[in-house]
């Protein structure tokens, strides 16, 4: 902890920064220790540690209070933008370092951000990564959201135009800049976020920075999240920038080609085979996925994964149509909502208010 802070970025007075850990949590007593456990044990310990507890019923706020953080508590649940935006307020720092509290940092995870963002002034926003494996060994749907999750990350290392808050170190000038996370959307707020920036922030993303997730879900579950994620898609798309995708458009159309086909089986059975040729050209065009996730997992669970992912994907695919039309009467995101207001009852999800942990995978 008592590191040489000298190649941090500084305050523009000679003074290295002051780094504020920003956690929201609501309900997450389950993986509220490991992940305070991890920051308060930081090669370069973060100078406080902000948890904003998002009206949870159970111990997360005494859990937070036990590690001697800075606990805001909120009366009532306004969902994952509205706990960062209060811990951005409540922060002091020059850097915000976001972590969800279903995440445990690697040891050294701060000291690289603060690192990288000293050889760079320009640089805005560190974007770190998942470790491939789980936090806790389950299933096979915990293993593929995890490995999901650092694969995209893995493929698109470097300088990117999307960020994802689960694992960043972001200057507050990024926030001066484009205002507070929009409290209206309860899913794909990152996604918003990242098209309201569309391009004009400087970004990073590193597989030097990184945290161990626990993405603990049954398979109707996750699906059930990854439908909610998928149909605001096509309102939050950007004018003038690409942002990076998890999943690869060839494939999300031949699983759609052969979800097309499967009516036409009962017609003619040998339709089988334009079914079977697609579902072939949407595992080709994941093969990289599949490469990674063989390296990290072993031959056994990648064909189980595989067959995990192809679900995904459809319910992706269905999702991204159905969110279309609405899309048509929407304004892109990219620009910055007037005020961090309440809109627990005007967000494009229709969900309120929520009993379980937040989703982050």
């Amino acid at each position: 902890m008592g590191r040489d802070r000298s190649a941090e970025p500084d305050r523009g007075d000679g003074a290295p920064p002051v780094v504020s850990a920003i956690v929201p949590c609501h309900n997450a007593s389950g993986t509220l220790r490991e992940c305070l456990a991890a920051l308060r044990d930081q090669t370069r310990a973060p100078d406080e540690i902000i948890v904003v507890d998002d009206a949870s019923a159970d111990d997360s706020a005494l859990i937070a209070a036990e590690f001697g953080c800075t606990v805001v508590r909120l009366a009532r649940n306004r969902g994952p933008s509205g706990a960062r935006n209060e811990g951005i307020a409540a922060a002091r720092g020059d850097v915000l370092f976001f972590v969800d509290s279903d995440v445990a940092l690697r040891p050294d995870a701060v000291e690289r951000a603060a690192a990288l963002l000293a050889e760079d002034p320009e640089l805005d926003i560190v974007h770190g990564t998942y470790v491939p494996v789980p936090l806790r060994g389950r299933g096979i749907v915990e293993h593929y959201l995890v490995l999901r999750e650092a694969y995209w990350r893995h493929r698109f290392a470097g300088p990117a135009n999307v960020v994802v808050f689960a694992v960043a170190a972001v200057r507050r000038s990024v926030f001066d800049r484009f205002g507070p996370l929009d409290e209206r959307l309860r899913d794909c707020e990152d996604v918003e976020y990242s098209a309201r920036m569309a391009g004009r922030a400087k970004l990073l993303i590193t597989e030097t920075v990184a945290g161990s997730h626990d993405a603990g879900s049954t398979l109707a579950k996750a699906l059930r999240t990854q439908w909610k994620r998928s149909v605001p898609l096509p309102s939050l798309k950007p004018r003038g920038v690409r942002l990076e995708r998890i999943n690869r458009m060839r494939s999300l159309a031949a699983v759609g080609a052969a979800l097309a086909s499967l009516p036409f089986v009962l017609l003619a059975p040998q339709a089988l085979l334009v079914t079977a040729a697609a579902l072939l050209i949407a595992l080709a065009s994941d093969a990289g996925l599949y490469a990674y996730a063989r390296r990290h997992l072993g031959l056994a669970k990648t064909a189980q994964l595989a067959a995990v992912h192809l679900c995904f994907t459809a319910v992706l695919g269905c999702g991204i149509l159905c969110g279309l039309p609405a899309a048509r009467s929407r304004t892109p995101a990219t620009t910055a909502p007037t005020h961090a207001a309440d809109h627990s009852t005007d967000h494009p999800t229709g969900h309120p208010s929520r009993s379980e942990p937040y989703a982050t995978h």
